[in-house]
């Protein structure tokens, strides 16, 4: 049976929203990414506090910190943005959660990201030697513009690290947008793929639309997930009403629009969902 976590600042920016929309709708778990509009690597103290004892108190947990590390020019200061990334360990660590979410950086301006493909490599081995001893995974999630947007250049990452501390996030509808067909991705990503984000989309014009609607091939590939061993999460990132560089909104109605959409594509493909 699969878990099913999601991006619950979609939900609402407001935690108690949050947690109450993901229980009824039998989300389990948090791909932490934002409350009150603020995002996880910039909660203080006391914000931190009251995110942990209140998931906690829900009986939920976090699967994911759902961080924007990497999602930035490469040019970009280094040493800033591995302070950022040390954030991102400490929140884990803090609240518990096996993965961070991250990136592999956008070109400099007017670049192309393919000729700093060496520097994207060095900034990726400094992460997983960072964490080589902590109770954490990181998992590249392929995004559109940065430099494994398609499949070849996420495998590149995979195989040129090839640490158990690097693994793969599959999101169908990025690979879509950046004019991929994801079922052609999915054979060499499938051993390093330890998360799933689920959001669909069209070709041509990358429309987010809910699961099993669009042409990210969510269905076959599921099944051949389920059947080849994978017992993950399946983590709802709907972006039905709004995609931002660093968010997106669904709002609470059309967030269980995503579950049951999900939840049919799993029932169609033979996949056993928490929560069914």
């Amino acid at each position: 049976m699969l878990g099913l976590s999601a991006f619950a600042d979609e939900i609402s920016p407001d935690l108690d929203e949050q947690i109450r929309v993901c229980r009824q709708n039998g989300v389990t778990h948090f791909e932490l990414r934002s409350v009150n509009k603020i995002n996880v690597l910039d909660f203080d103290a006391a914000l931190r506090k009251t995110v942990k004892e209140k998931i906690t108190a829900a009986g939920m947990g976090v699967i994911s910190i759902g961080s924007p590390v990497g999602k930035v020019k490469i040019d970009e200061s280094w040493a800033a943005h591995f302070e950022r990334f040390k954030v991102a360990v400490e929140m884990a660590e803090f609240l518990a959660a096996p993965f961070i979410r991250l990136f592999s950086y956008y070109p400099p301006k007017g670049g192309d990201i393919k000729a700093h493909r060496d520097e994207v490599i060095r900034r990726m081995r400094a992460k997983v030697e960072y964490v080589k001893d902590r109770p954490v995974t990181l998992i590249h999630e392929n995004e559109k513009d940065i430099y494994g947007e398609r499949g070849p250049e996420c495998l590149d990452l995979m195989r040129s690290i090839e640490s158990p501390k690097l693994r793969s996030a599959f999101d169908f509808a990025n690979f879509v947008q950046a004019g991929d067909r994801p079922l052609d991705n999915w054979p060499g990503l499938k051993p390093y793929t330890v998360h799933i984000h689920v959001k669909d989309a069209i070709m041509g014009s990358g429309k987010v639309v809910p699961a099993g609607q669009g042409d990210g091939q969510i269905e076959p590939i599921l099944a051949d997930a389920y059947r080849s061993g994978y017992r993950g999460f399946l983590s709802l990132e709907p972006h039905l009403q709004h995609a931002g560089h660093s968010t997106g909104f669904t709002g609470a109605e059309l967030f269980k629009v995503a579950v049951d959409a999900l939840r049919g594509v799993c029932a169609r493909a033979g996949v056993p969902l928490a929560g069914a």
